[in-house]
């Protein structure tokens, strides 16, 4: 039953992620003429599909991503072998057009109005950029729902550790954290993400509040033998606050700020070798974290396992936004790159070899799919 849920509310929030990111092409591309042939989710065989008007709406088997495919987009074969290709289409027709030979008007099919080709350029820049900020906007809409329901935990020192290296920089119970290394911190979950990617223990600068003056301040932290890791020294979790009015507004801002920087941060970590590629997860890692979590939520009650399902979407939906817009090939990242390369050259990098790099693009991220899926099924179920 447990494992029925676990998938049940895993292909949820899947969905609604995915289903975020496709629209954003979506809706652009529909308002800038575009044709859109196939709005789908998922990867693989087609499991469900509809066709209204010039679009199917599919459902595929494999919940690894989705797709919104445009007309011409794909369009991306050398002209010779297109033109081979509608030649035997052509000698294959019923009729009295079926002579075999290949019209210049058949030959730039994939150039007629409608074509994601023959948009503007801004117009394709702002398909292809709509999915990652659909993401974004996602991420804030779920940030706001979040803290208006639950509100936040503001970074007011709520106490202290044995030989805290906070107490010694001069810190108290009810300082208010305002800024990390010259970075504004909003909400306690910030001062624990800066204490956590500390592995080497280096020194902090920290700004704060007390009886309206500020005050800076440098901690070095201490490390335990126990927990192989550095602290602040600082404890308690944080003040709450319940917000109402604008400062869902803001919050929620702050929300989705907060998951941006866990994200960069994170990825910034694997750049430099701070965390190794083994930490990379998955839909199984994905839907492993949305088990454990319903676990150990349905305790509290049906709220509680809905705000944080509502925190996953939050995370995995602003996580897929910022992933997307990475410079690499077959992301949209990558097809922004080739579309500023038009933007400044004044034409069009040639189709063929933008193919040729995003297939390249494609073959990499399918090959990581399956180490990361493999890394997940050994961290969670054999080791």
């Amino acid at each position: 039953m447990n494992s029925l849920v676990t998938l049940i509310l895993f292909l949820l929030i899947f969905s609604i992620v995915v289903i975020s990111h496709e629209f954003g092409h979506f809706i652009v591309a529909k308002k800038n003429g575009v044709r859109v042939l196939e709005f789908s989710v998922g990867m693989g065989p087609m499991l469900f599909h509809v066709q209204k008007g010039e679009t199917v709406y599919a459902i595929r088997a494999l919940p690894f991503g989705g797709a919104c495919v445009f007309d011409g987009m794909d369009d991306i074969l050398p002209d010779d072998k297109k033109k081979d290709e509608a030649e035997e289409a052509a000698a294959e027709a019923p009729g009295p057009e079926a002579s075999g030979t290949v019209t210049e008007e058949d030959l730039k099919k994939e150039n007629a109005p409608g074509s994601f080709l023959q948009a503007g350029i801004w117009s394709r820049i702002a398909i292809i950029f709509a999915g990652p900020l659909f993401n974004l906007l996602l991420g804030f809409i779920v940030g706001m729902i979040l803290v208006g329901l639950s509100g936040v935990t503001l970074p007011v020192v709520q106490g202290m550790m044995e030989n805290s290296a906070a107490a010694e920089a001069g810190m108290q119970v009810g300082d208010k954290i305002t800024s990390i290394n010259g970075e504004s911190i909003h909400l306690y979950g910030e001062v624990s993400l800066h204490s956590a990617l500390n592995f080497k223990g280096k020194s902090m600068t920290v700004t704060y509040e007390r009886d309206g003056q500020t005050y800076e301040t440098v901690i070095v932290p201490k490390f335990s033998e126990e927990d192989n890791r550095y602290y602040l020294g600082i404890m308690g979790g944080g003040e709450s606050y319940a917000c109402k009015g604008l400062d869902v507004v803001r919050y929620g801002f702050f929300e989705t700020e907060y998951a941006f920087k866990m994200v960069i941060k994170s990825l910034q970590m694997l750049v430099t070798g701070q965390l190794g590629a083994d930490s990379l997860s998955g839909p199984v890692g994905i839907a492993h974290v949305v088990g454990d979590t319903y676990q150990e939520s349905k305790t509290y009650g049906g709220m509680v396992v809905f705000l944080n399902m509502l925190n996953l979407i939050l995370i995995i939906s602003v996580n897929l936004g910022i992933m997307n817009l990475l410079p690499l090939p077959a992301l949209d990242g990558g097809r922004l790159i080739f579309l500023f390369v038009e933007l400044i050259r004044g034409k069009p990098v040639s189709p063929e070899k933008e193919a040729v790099v995003h297939f390249a693009g494609f073959v990499f991220f399918f090959l990581l799919m399956i180490f990361v899926m493999y890394n997940d099924i050994m961290h969670y179920f054999v080791r």
